[in-house]
């Protein structure tokens, strides 16, 4: 099959983590990006990190939150659509406001290889 049709809230894929701060799904369907999504459980934060070199695209599909850029601390909601040059921290935490909603935001990235695919 020479193309995948997905939507942005369900890219499909393989589970990579479960637990009680998230749910996260990559689709590695392409040879070199990963689209990957995440349901952020209430009140909870992802680890954050950065990529030098690799730029990539967070797009919010439900739910609230915030998101930290470096030292920016950005709001952010379903149809937002974060760009991330390389280089940058990013971390995202659910919308403490909102307690009670999952935050679900697709990421676009390289391909490379995480510390738990090791």
């Amino acid at each position: 099959m020479p193309f995948q049709l997905v939507t942005l809230d369900v890219p499909g894929g393989e589970v990579k983590r479960d637990n009680e701060v998230y749910v996260v799904v990559d689709n590695t369907f392409l040879q070199n990006l990963t689209v990957s999504q995440t349901t952020l459980h209430p009140g909870q934060s992802t680890q954050g990190h950065s990529h030098d070199g690799l730029d990539e695209v967070y797009i919010f599909i439900s739910g609230q939150g915030r998101m930290e850029l470096d030292d920016a601390l950005l709001e952010v909601k379903a149809g937002d659509m974060v760009l991330i040059p390389g280089g940058t921290f990013h971390r995202v935490h659910q919308g403490m406001d909102i307690p009670s909603k999952d935050l679900i935001f697709t990421c676009i990235f390289q391909q490379y290889e995480r510390e738990e695919d090791k």
